[in-house]
């Protein structure tokens, strides 16, 4: 069992919290730090969590196992640093860094320190996902052509003008950072590395962030994916793959269904075959993560999203950054 702190409780941190509690033979939480006490004290105090006042404590605490830090984006190259120079294994909310160079310099750290490093792209886990990869992989799509990922929620309209997420500075390009990372990360593990991306970002309805981005990346094996993100609507997410062979997908409003249609044998341009449909309900993402971080800190398996891939990722983001800045193609370097 790897015994966890969670840094920051805000109400991600908390959903971190509830994913695996009571729940998980691998990892529970027996710590925590967060910058507000008087919000977290009830929260830990039912769930017998050690709420300290000072990180460090938690640093030097060598009942605790790992770090998983939910907090400020620009915070986590620092936190990831610290939890490395302690010795302790990290998970790390997403996205992992605002830029390529805090990125490298803090896998750096890890790489020194020989610790475990996880990321939060918990659908990588998702088993309607994991469909769609086997798919690609044993040839059922064919050619890939392109890809679509839509993904939204109205948490753009509720925001407090003291949230930090509501900070140009930490949330840049709008929907990126909360939503539009899943899909990056996603079609980076689907589809490959990304050669060129292109943004539009737009304010729509929330009252304080920009809540709706568009951007399209052209994959260096030529794919394109087209992804559509909202802080302004009802809580779903979908992606799509399609292929000379078929379309791979989910389907609205979550994850749970994935779907398969073949291109018919016969029957001209126009003619549509069975679908094969498979239900994934009750599935809890966040929890396979975060067991999936135990079982690499455990040596059980190694973490699936590589080194290589989380620096790919930022890149990516900062690409999106400079396009929704600059209304123009920008290259990934």
């Amino acid at each position: 069992m790897i015994r966890a702190a969670i840094v920051g409780l805000g109400w991600w941190g908390k959903t971190l919290v509830e994913a695996v509690h009571g729940k998980s033979d691998k990892i529970q939480f027996v710590a925590a730090n967060t910058r507000t006490r008087a919000k977290a004290e009830d929260f830990c105090k039912e769930r017998k969590i050690d709420l300290r006042d000072d990180l460090d404590a938690v640093l030097k605490d060598a009942k605790v196992d790992a770090l998983v830090y939910a907090t400020p984006h620009s915070m986590h190259e620092e936190h990831i640093k610290r939890a490395a120079a302690a010795g302790k294994h990290v998970y790390v909310e997403k996205p992992f860094a605002l830029k390529v160079a805090s990125a490298k310099a803090a896998i750096d750290a890890v790489k020194k320190a020989g610790v475990v490093l996880g990321v939060d792209f918990q659908r990588r886990f998702h088993p309607s996902v994991g469909e769609i990869r086997k798919r690609i992989k044993d040839g059922s799509l064919g050619t890939l052509t392109f890809a679509v990922g839509e993904v939204s929620s109205p948490g753009g309209l509720a925001l407090a003008k003291e949230s930090w997420r509501v900070n140009p500075e930490e949330t840049p390009a709008g929907a990126m950072t909360g939503l539009g990372v899943h899909l990056v990360d996603g079609f980076i593990d689907l589809i490959g590395e990304v050669d060129e991306v292109y943004c539009v970002n737009t304010r729509r309805a929330a009252p304080l962030v920009d809540d709706t981005t568009v951007f399209t990346m052209k994959h260096k094996n030529g794919v394109v994916s087209i992804n559509n993100c909202t802080l302004a609507s009802a809580a779903s997410y979908c992606i799509a793959v399609f292929g000379t062979k078929g379309i791979a997908e989910t389907t609205r409003p979550a994850l749970d269904t994935f779907r398969f249609m073949p291109v018919p044998d016969k029957g001209g341009p126009h003619a549509t075959a069975q679908p094969e449909t498979i239900e994934n309900k009750g599935f809890n993402p966040v929890k396979a993560g975060l067991e999936a971080f135990a079982d690499a800190c455990s040596g059980n398996a190694k973490f699936p999203v590589t080194f290589e891939q989380i620096i790919h990722g930022v890149a990516v983001f900062e690409a999106i950054v400079e396009s929704a800045k600059t209304g123009k193609p920008v290259k990934v370097k």
